[in-house]
């Protein structure tokens, strides 16, 4: 089973965190002064990131986030493309490097012993744990660079810079933030943060850690069961598919909630990032309402930057399957990520486009399942489920789970 996010999000269950959010939160209370509120909230992302981040992780965010501050006040394209290309490099390296030397060191040398001295002997020479967060870290940059040299005012405060790029309740697992509006609402927190701001924040932390106990319990029912999903009867086997679903989503938008939560309680505010998912009735809308911080990111910066519907039918599937992808892969390095996504670009494909395709017969389909939202509620939620199969466990394994809810076995 693959622990997906779960080690980065357990931050904000560890004791440490609660000694600093008792510490951190008064203070920021008792301060009265905007600009010394901002400085103390700058100190406190520090010390959160190097606490859990170490030096080996720190430094390599501090190298990428001073050049990327560097090439926005610049706006030439050259800086910004040649930045983008650095942040996305090191996000290779760091985080895919590895996954890829396996692959070839296992297609080139057939004979397992020599498989075995060649993984050692390149291991030695590799990056270990990639550092904290790198992924929203790079996300971050690059919407920050491709937007400034599109015409988008940089960010010239260094305070600014440092605070959207280590905002501590986002800095692990989201929400993916936009510049435009995180630095309007981090203004509008430090000055004008009431008691309305904090009730609504605990409740929302209150809520996400309910998500996480919930999907912790889940975590335990999967990982006794799934050695036997074999044995189990189909309504076993598909009830156990159900709990995969919940599991995921209650693990990603529980700790969605308490970095929502949290920044509220300090009355900044971040974007919504789950609404309501497994209420949609197709996979484009699954999409809207799933993970919206990433999905708009994929959208803009790589489906719409590589040319989007505007090119034909082909190119329009095309760019769509590109930008699943690298969201399959974004979650992680492994081929079932890389399966789970163009799982999606397909599916997504496919409901974007029958109607077309099909002619008449696909606009008498796509009105019939208008006019029967739970049938496409449904099938949208089995599409869903199958696929999260794909994204929990190795690609074997998951085929092996799929043969079994067919039933051939």
């Amino acid at each position: 089973m693959h622990p997906v996010s779960q080690c980065n999000q357990q931050l904000f269950l560890s004791y440490w965190f609660v000694y600093f959010i008792a510490a951190v939160f008064p203070l920021y209370w008792l301060v009265r002064v905007p600009a010394v509120r901002l400085l103390l909230l700058l100190v406190a992302c520090a010390v959160f990131h190097t606490h859990f981040a170490g030096p080996a992780g720190v430094l390599p965010i501090i190298i990428l986030a001073l050049v990327t501050y560097l090439a926005g006040p610049s706006k030439q394209r050259w800086a910004c493309y040649g930045t983008v290309a650095l942040c996305v490099g090191a996000l290779v390296f760091y985080k895919y490097t590895k996954f890829l030397s396996q692959q070839i060191i296992l297609a080139v040398f057939p004979d397992y012993h020599s498989q075995q001295a060649m993984l050692l002997s390149v291991g030695e020479w590799l990056p270990g744990a990639p550092p904290l967060a790198i992924s929203f870290f790079v996300f971050e940059f690059v919407h920050y660079l491709f937007d400034v040299s599109r015409g988008s005012p940089p960010m010239k405060s260094p305070l600014d810079f440092s605070l959207y790029s280590i905002f501590w309740p986002s800095i692990v697992a989201g929400p993916v933030k936009r510049y435009q509006d995180f630095l309007p609402n981090l203004y509008h927190g430090v000055h004008n943060v009431c008691e309305n701001d904090v009730a609504h924040g605990l409740v929302r932390v209150a809520l996400g850690l309910l998500k996480k106990f919930a999907a912790e319990n889940l975590t335990q029912y999967l990982t006794h069961a799934g050695p036997e999903f074999s044995k189990l009867d189909m309504v076993q086997r598909w009830y156990f598919v159900i709990a995969i679903s919940l599991r995921i989503l209650w693990d990603f938008s529980g700790y969605s909630d308490m970095a929502i939560g949290f920044a509220r309680m300090f009355g900044i505010r971040l974007p919504r990032n789950f609404d309501w998912p497994y209420l949609a009735t197709s996979i484009t809308t699954f999409w809207h309402r799933w993970h919206i911080s990433l999905s708009t990111w994929i959208r803009d910066y790589v489906y719409i930057a590589m040319g989007g519907g505007r090119k034909g039918t082909v190119r329009k599937i095309t760019n769509g399957l590109v930008a699943f992808g690298i969201c399959g892969l974004w979650h992680g390095a492994g081929w079932n990520f890389l399966v789970w996504g163009l799982y999606h670009g397909i599916g997504l494909a496919v409901c974007s486009n029958y109607r077309t395709l099909l002619g008449p017969a696909g606009r008498f389909l796509g009105a019939k399942l208008e006019q029967n939202p739970i049938v496409s509620w449904g099938l949208t939620m089995l599409f869903v489920g199958v696929g999260w199969i794909f994204f929990f466990y190795p690609l074997p394994q998951a085929f092996d789970m799929l043969v079994s809810l067919s039933g051939v076995r």
